[in-house]
């Protein structure tokens, strides 16, 4: 793997377009969804979201966001690596900013078939919680805290 680095980043640049969009052509062969309906941009102009992007030698290569959900809770979305390695340290990232933001809450939500995904959570200290806000219901979906 070659070095990473992890910056914040205008959701509203092209790279940052591009990893969305293929994220959501992968989660859309992965689960029959694409997720978009579950990232609305105007949820970004918040001071307290923020957008991350990942490159390796210059090339994007992941990325995440967190968004509020209230005071303490920050809710991540849009996480995507294309390489080995890049998804670690964008959580990592994510989960200092979201600590300067001040939530000591990460919530998240994925789908029950991606079990790459539900393993990936659970490795790095994430625990599934009940179903919130949207996904309350739904079968199709597990959701996840991390207190930080």
């Amino acid at each position: 793997m070659s070095s990473i680095s992890i910056e914040l980043e205008d959701i509203n640049k092209p790279d940052a377009w591009q990893l969305i969009h293929e994220l959501s052509t992968v989660l859309e062969g992965i689960t029959g969804s694409s997720g978009k309906n579950s990232f609305n941009l105007d949820e970004m102009l918040s001071p307290r979201s923020i957008f991350v992007l990942a490159r390796a030698e210059g090339k994007a290569v992941g990325c995440v966001a967190i968004r509020p959900l209230d005071e303490k809770t920050g809710e991540m979305k849009r996480m995507y690596a294309k390489e080995k390695g890049v998804g670690a340290k964008l959580l990592a990232f994510i989960e200092g900013q979201a600590k300067r933001l001040d939530y000591s809450t990460i919530v998240l939500e994925t789908r029950m078939i991606n079990q790459q995904a539900v393993r990936f959570y659970e490795k790095h200290g994430y625990t599934r919680i009940e179903n919130y806000g949207k996904y309350i219901g739904r079968t199709e979906a597990i959701c996840f805290e991390k207190k930080i």
